[in-house]
């Protein structure tokens, strides 16, 4: 009996750690309003928990509003977030946008086994690995290449036919004149 009764204790004590760190993951959404409609992510601390955290103090400071969307290429992804060249009412610089990051230090790399499919949002970074900042993607496709190269950080729960609408780019490098941006972004499904 006395053994019985440790391991229904036991089960109710992990069953109370599962509960707590499932209401933790929940807890971690970012809304990105879109001219064309709101875009729920759910970020992943569990996967990339230094990405996480970096990626929810700049929506708490405000940095991520009115940043453009300055690189889209139809059928791969669109990229946001360069908060030092990308601020479309405050520092915007096309020539620059993508090349800035924000205040924040450089992450290293939290690779995972998390694939890119169709919504998944990852880090972009230059070529060194350790190099992600401020910048991520939304995935309008499968990018199976990607897997194990570049940080996985969320996904988009819903709101992605409000991603297919953004404005996509002209040049080689999938740059976009006139960019869509990411209106206000907040902690929180909205």
């Amino acid at each position: 009996m006395k053994l019985f009764y440790l391991a229904f204790a036991g089960v109710l004590y992990l069953a109370s750690f599962a509960g707590d760190a499932f209401a933790q993951a929940a807890d971690h959404y970012v809304t990105i309003q879109l001219k064309s409609g709101p875009v729920v992510i759910q970020l992943l601390p569990d996967v990339a928990p230094k990405h996480v955290a970096q990626i929810e103090a700049l929506v708490k400071k405000g940095e991520y509003d009115n940043v453009a969307f300055h690189r889209v290429i139809p059928g791969f992804m669109a990229q946001t977030g360069d908060v030092k060249y990308g601020n479309m009412e405050k520092n915007f610089d096309a020539s620059q946008a993508g090349t800035g990051g924000s205040d924040l230090p450089d992450l290293p790399a939290e690779f995972s086994k998390t694939p890119f499919v169709r919504g998944t949002v990852g880090m972009a970074r230059a070529q060194d690995p350790n190099s992600a900042n401020s910048q991520f993607f939304i995935m309008f496709a499968d990018g199976s290449f990607l897997n194990g190269q570049y940080t996985v950080v969320g996904k988009v729960v819903s709101g992605m036919e409000n991603v297919d609408k953004i404005k996509k780019g002209e040049g080689q490098n999938g740059e976009v004149s006139n960019p869509d941006r990411m209106i206000k972004v907040t902690l929180g499904k909205k």
